[in-house]
């Protein structure tokens, strides 16, 4: 080393994260660092006047000194292999996978390769475990670089889209899209890597995927942006949705089957996602041993979806019914005051959170009162939940429970929300429709929620009113029917 660089070349060249390797036009070894010492596990001694050869697997060595040869003839900064699979060799003949950038360097003794090296057996396994989960997908997985060139797709995708992987790979993803929309796709892919979040593209619209035989198919996509070491990626969730566009069209003429046969898969939807709930709590409670942090974390975000998906499934189910005309009427005497405790101490932690004011104000002539229990808990629930969800910070909300003169029992919860306008108090009793203007953009919902309660009032004779005003409150107002109390 002393007589092609100095010192200072010498240490710089010692704290580089990677092993570098310097290397003569005869491809002899003139210096390593100790990085090179521990990826290779030779010690200096041994490598210094040795060809570098003896770094390469036995069946590349004869193919590299012509490589080499080609290099010396026009040196220059290069990386070595691109799109191949390099590989070292460790002096107990292990071989591992690598990265290898060249760079030319003028010393003294004349022109030296300087090879830096890197390891990259951890990023390997990485990614044959990233490829094993993007296999294990239910869906076409594609991945996009930012120029919209397909980097990686999965043996779903070729499946889908009749395209062998190969035919897909450094192509651009727009060939997967039908041509009359494809002159606008390259803009939406650009605002997605300007403002790259999780979403679901085109929603409210009808998407299509195009084969290689050309035929089209309706389609639903995800989009997932994922930072790697070769820059920002998108992953594309690509499913064929055409069964579901037919089962939809066939649902759209008959939707009273299609309520019918929800109601009678109720035990079918819940079963299955109990039994996610159940072992995923089991699993966070540490019944089966320990978990780390991000394990806990995961378990939980689990947890959260199941029992979001349930909820989703038990309103959808209680719609299916009351349209089938299969919701029965439970009637029974019960405590009002306690039924209300119950409700609120389910909202209470997130009224807690929000430092929300919670109230009650139950009439004492209505202590006891005749009603489907389950249903009147249900109503207060969702509007209770309503109530808190629509309400900032150090708000307000009120319940009053009060007898009327024609005898029925009117309930009405009021907040210092940010309220509704208008113009939109008509959807908010319409299936799936949400308010999505100003800051009800914030809040997630499937709008179901009061659509379910206006008919589990209706189909106690009773009705539901709404009054609101945007950025002061929401008061809704439920009467229903009081049944005669059994003697």
């Amino acid at each position: 080393m002393s007589s092609f660089a100095d010192q200072r070349l010498r240490d710089l060249i010692e704290a580089m994260p990677d092993a570098i390797v310097m290397a003569d036009p005869g491809g002899l070894i003139v210096f390593a660092n100790s990085q090179a010492e521990q990826v290779f596990r030779y010690q200096r001694a041994e490598l210094v006047g040795q060809p570098v050869e003896i770094l390469l697997p036995e069946r590349y060595r004869l193919a590299h000194v012509g490589h080499r040869g080609g290099f010396f003839a026009h040196p220059r900064a290069r990386a070595m292999g691109a799109g191949l699979e390099l590989h070292g060799r460790r002096k107990d003949g292990e071989e591992f996978p690598v990265e290898i950038s060249l760079s030319p360097i003028a010393t003294d003794a004349g022109t030296m390769v300087m090879s830096a090296v890197r390891d990259i057996s951890l990023r390997k396994r990485a990614e044959e475990k990233f490829r094993g989960l993007l296999e294990s997908a239910p869906d076409a997985m594609v991945i996009v670089d930012r120029a919209g060139l397909i980097v990686l797709a999965n043996s779903q995708a070729v499946r889908l889209f009749g395209w062998s992987r190969d035919e897909l790979l450094g192509k651009t993803i727009e060939m997967l899209v039908p041509e009359r929309f494809r002159s606008r796709h390259p803009e939406h892919r650009t605002q997605f890597f300007l403002q790259p979040r999780p979403r679901n593209m085109g929603a409210g619209l009808d998407l299509f995927g195009l084969r290689k035989d050309g035929s089209e198919f309706p389609v639903e996509i995800s989009l997932i942006p994922l930072q790697t070491e070769d820059g920002l990626l998108v992953s594309s969730a690509i499913r064929d949705v055409t069964e579901r566009k037919q089962v939809e069209a066939s649902l759209q003429q008959a939707n009273r089957l299609k309520s019918q046969f929800l109601a009678n898969m109720s035990h079918e939807l819940r079963t299955p996602l109990n039994g996610i709930i159940g072992f995923s709590q089991l699993l966070a409670d540490g019944k089966v041993g320990p978990l780390l942090d991000k394990q806990k974390e995961f378990l939980n975000d689990i947890l959260n979806s199941g029992r979001h998906l349930l909820q989703l499934v038990n309103d959808l189910l209680d719609l299916s019914k009351i349209e089938a005309g299969r919701m029965e009427l439970q009637e029974e005497d019960f405590l009002l005051p306690s039924a209300i405790e119950e409700v609120c101490a389910v909202v209470s932690p997130l009224a807690g959170e929000k430092r929300i004011a919670l109230t009650r104000i139950v009439d004492p002539g209505v202590a006891s009162v005749r009603l489907d229990r389950q249903k009147f808990r249900q109503i207060l629930l969702n509007l209770l939940s309503n109530a808190v969800k629509f309400t900032d910070r150090d708000g307000k909300v009120e319940i009053t429970v009060e007898r009327l003169a024609t005898g029925a029992l009117r309930t009405t919860v009021s907040d210092t929300g940010i309220g509704i306008a208008r113009e939109d108090l008509d959807q908010l009793f319409v299936e799936f429709q949400r308010v999505d203007r100003g800051t009800a953009r914030r809040f997630q919902g499937t709008g179901l929620g009061l659509a379910l309660t206006k008919k589990l009032v209706e189909i106690q004779g009773g009705s539901i009113a709404v009054e609101s005003e945007l950025d002061v409150g929401t008061v809704v107002t439920v009467d229903l029917p009081l049944a005669a109390a059994k003697s």
